[in-house]
């Protein structure tokens, strides 16, 4: 097909993208500033490949057009935002809902109700001003380190031997990673009230 899914939008969508990176850049800063600790691991933004959303659209029934593309599909731009510590999590996902110019249009806790197969993270579509939906998944380290491996795993071709062990054990590794954040989390704020800092 020729042109763009995303019709004449995609200079407005980076502009969007960069902004929402540049928004996660400072209240990096200020949290660093008042605590010491970057509550940002890494972070990844991107505008989905024109490919995916396409087939996306076909996957979902929905007509290959822009309206289809960033209407009906809300992430178009996204950003996947890793955090060490649990806590991290929450202050950044209260930041962006803080925002006066961004409208919260769904949000799913899948840290505190994790997915059946043990997936856990905080996904968070918000609204801007002039109407573009962006998609935020927050994570810890261990979150995402296992969505990884779990993504390797799931689309491994001539998958052989006893599917439900597997997903057992997949789900028995995220439980015993979420264990360990939780931990993480109790040794921090240990050290952060032993030293008299304030969160």
């Amino acid at each position: 097909m020729s042109g763009s899914i995303y019709g004449n939008n995609l200079p407005r969508m980076q502009e969007i993208l960069e902004d929402m990176q540049s928004r996660i850049a400072k209240v990096r800063q200020q949290a660093a500033a008042v605590t010491g600790m970057d509550p940002v691991e890494h972070s990844l933004g991107r505008i989905k490949s024109e490919e995916s959303m396409r087939e996306k659209c076909r996957r979902k029934g929905l007509p290959e057009t822009a309206d289809s593309a960033l209407s009906e599909i809300r992430d178009a731009i996204g950003l996947r935002i890793v955090c060490a510590f649990l806590n991290d999590v929450y202050l950044i996902r209260d930041y962006l809902a803080s925002e006066p110019d961004l409208t919260i249009v769904t949000e799913k806790d899948y840290i505190r109700h994790a997915k059946p197969n043990g997936y856990r993270s905080y996904h968070l579509v918000v609204k801007t001003a002039d109407g573009f939906y962006v998609e935020f998944q927050l994570r810890t380290i261990s979150m995402d380190t296992w969505a990884a491996l779990e993504h390797h795993l799931k689309y491994k071709k001539n998958l052989q031997g006893n599917i439900d062990l597997i997903a057992s054990e997949l789900k028995r590794c995220a439980e015993e990673l979420a264990s360990t954040d939780v931990s993480m989390q109790t040794l921090r704020d240990m050290i952060i009230e032993g030293n008299g800092a304030d969160l």
